[in-house]
This record gives C-alpha cells, sequence and structure tokens, in this order.
C-alpha cells in the first residue's frame, strides 16, 4: 500500500500529475481541490495517497489534506460511486463542504457535479450522515472551498485546457465548453484559475 508519495511535481495536466520521486516518476490522479493547492513545477510536494489495484489497472489518487482522503476512502464505499465519481466529487467540494453539504440535506449542489443524479445525491446524504457527524460544524455558505486565483490575460490554450480537465471529470464536451466560456474573461490567468471558476458556477451554496 502507498500511503504517502514526497517529490518534485514535474507535471500537471488535470486530473493528473507526474511526482519524480528518486528518479522514478508516479502518475497520480487528483481532485481540483487538491490541484489548486500544488507548488509550481520543480518544487517540492507531499500527498497522502490511495492505491487502488483493479484487473485492468494500478492507480494512485492524492490529496493535501488527510481529509479529503479520508472522505474519499469513505464515497468510494458507498453503493454506485467509484473512485472517478468520489474525484469529481471532491473536485466541486472539499471535505468541509461536502459534510456542509450534507448537514443540510443540500441535494442541489450534490446534483450539479457530472455522474450525481438525484438517487445518488440522496444516498450520498443517508449513507453518508452517520460517517461524518463528527465533522459538522457550523452550516455557512460556502459550499466549494475552491481557493481564488490571481489576474493575467487568458490564452486559448488556457481554455482548451480547462476543457480538457472538466471533460475528464465527467462534464459532456458542450456542457464544459459552455462552463468555460461563461467565467472566462481578462482577470484568468491559468487553466487551473479557470477551471476553479467553472466549477464554482456550477457548484453553489
Amino acid at each position: 500500500m502507498i500511503g504517502r508519495i514526497r517529490g518534485t511535481l514535474v507535471h500537471k495536466q488535470p486530473p493528473d500529475i507526474l511526482v519524480e520521486v528518486g528518479g522514478v516518476g508516479y502518475e497520480i490522479q487528483v481532485p481540483m481541490t487538491t490541484l489548486f493547492q500544488l507548488p509550481a513545477l520543480g518544487e517540492p510536494v507531499s500527498l497522502v495517497t490511495h492505491f487502488a489495484v483493479r484487473e485492468d489497472a494500478q492507480l494512485l489518487y492524492g490529496f493535501i489534506d488527510e481529509r479529503d482522503r479520508h472522505l474519499f476512502r469513505q464515497l468510494i464505499k458507498v453503493s454506485g460511486v467509484g473512485p472517478k465519481l468520489a474525484l469529481t466529487i471532491l473536485s466541486g467540494m472539499d471535505s468541509g463542504s461536502f459534510a456542509r453539504c450534507v448537514q443540510r440535506d443540500d441535494i442541489s449542489s450534490l446534483v450539479a457535479l457530472p455522474g450525481v443524479g438525484k438517487k445518488t445525491a440522496e444516498r450520498l446524504l443517508v449513507e453518508m450522515r452517520d460517517k461524518l457527524k463528527d465533522w459538522f460544524g457550523p452550516a455557512d455558505s460556502g459550499a466549494s472551498a475552491l481557493a481564488s486565483g490571481a489576474a493575467a490575460a487568458p490564452a486559448v490554450n488556457i481554455a482548451r485546457d480547462a476543457e480538457g480537465a472538466l471533460i475528464a471529470l465527467g462534464y459532456k464536451p458542450a456542457e464544459a465548453s459552455r462552463m468555460v466560456a461563461v467565467v472566462n474573461d481578462d482577470s484568468v490567468t491559468t487553466s487551473e484559475d479557470l477551471i476553479r471558476r467553472a466549477l464554482k458556477s456550477v457548484v453553489k451554496g
């Protein structure tokens, strides 16, 4: 079991990153809430990880926050929720935001995520309530814990990268293009910034 990775961040292509450790590059899938907190390329990074073995693949998922990994592991135990959907959920909201969502029975914020239908959202609210009862704090209006970005002029490749990341999370190409177009303006600086804004426009508290 690989529980932690500490090395140098050498590549980012949301939702995938590459961390080099002792000359070996580890491909890791991360939720957007983790990706937005990563350092610049070439900088050291430390992630807690979840190692999944399937018949056709061995996959490594990484998280900045231990609580996000714990929530990921709880989510994949819910019927109908696999690692990809769990990653999508954690890309729209961090563990604390999800706990508040459950606390408020906020189905609408969950259904706004790709792949989460009403029945899945209802199942999540029911099955996760007991598992997250120790996380509940005062409810607030923030359903997304995404950080803010710096300002600079956007480029065509930034929009393309953002659309590709949203598609990888499960959004349909047309929907991803629409989400990016709605929030893309002259204040966008990176694809991560654009992805953050697009997700915030969909998942609101």
